[in-house]
């Protein structure tokens, strides 16, 4: 029986996803911060409703953005620290090719960004890189609509059951964009030693 534990915090919420033989069983925590300290006890409670532990699990599945920067760093370092703990492998997934798993190609995923704009990607015969573009803009149309969270972690896991036993690349952060936050105009202090 395969055993993958999914997770995702790059948005306004904690989702998980346990995937047993085919099976899932999701949960969705919605919230605005504190994912950091509410992603490891949530997955904790999934692994001890499903009568698992962690040593149980055959790989992990991670959302790897595009989506809030620091929500992505959590979970990628979370699946990162897990998977060398575990001695298991950690599949990053983005949310633009779990928005279109399962989908006949050529499609093109869209996925919410800030200030009205919209990250989209096309998966066809080769995969473009995704792109921000204002979410009027033309190559936004006709786009697959968006799914919801519980559909989105459930193809994350998924998409990992299918990658996990392929000698998968450690996750990393999927950033479209650069960061918001301006980097400090002092320079960094020197240490003596």
């Amino acid at each position: 029986m395969t055993k993958i534990l999914a997770f995702d915090t790059a948005s306004a919420h904690c989702a998980a996803c346990l995937l047993l033989d085919g099976k899932a069983t999701v949960r969705i925590d919605p919230m605005a911060k504190g994912q950091a300290e509410h992603v490891m006890p949530m997955l904790e409670r999934i692994l001890a409703d499903a009568g698992l532990q962690w040593s149980d699990l055959d790989a992990l599945g991670v959302g790897t953005g595009p989506g809030n920067f620091t929500g992505i760093r959590i979970s990628v370092a979370a699946a990162r620290g897990l998977a060398l703990g575990l001695g298991i492998p950690a599949v990053g997934v983005t949310h633009l090719e779990a928005q279109v798993h399962g989908m006949p190609r050529p499609v093109t995923a869209l996925c919410a960004a800030p200030r009205d704009r919209v990250y989209i990607q096309r998966f066809d015969a080769e995969i473009s890189d995704a792109k921000l573009v204002p979410a009027d803009h033309p190559t936004a149309i006709g786009a697959a609509a968006p799914i919801a969270a519980e559909q989105l972690i459930t193809n994350m896991a998924e998409i990992a059951a299918i990658r996990a036993p392929h000698n998968p690349p450690r996750p990393a952060p999927y950033y479209v964009r650069a960061a918001d936050a301006a980097p400090p105009r002092d320079p960094a202090p020197v240490l003596l030693g």
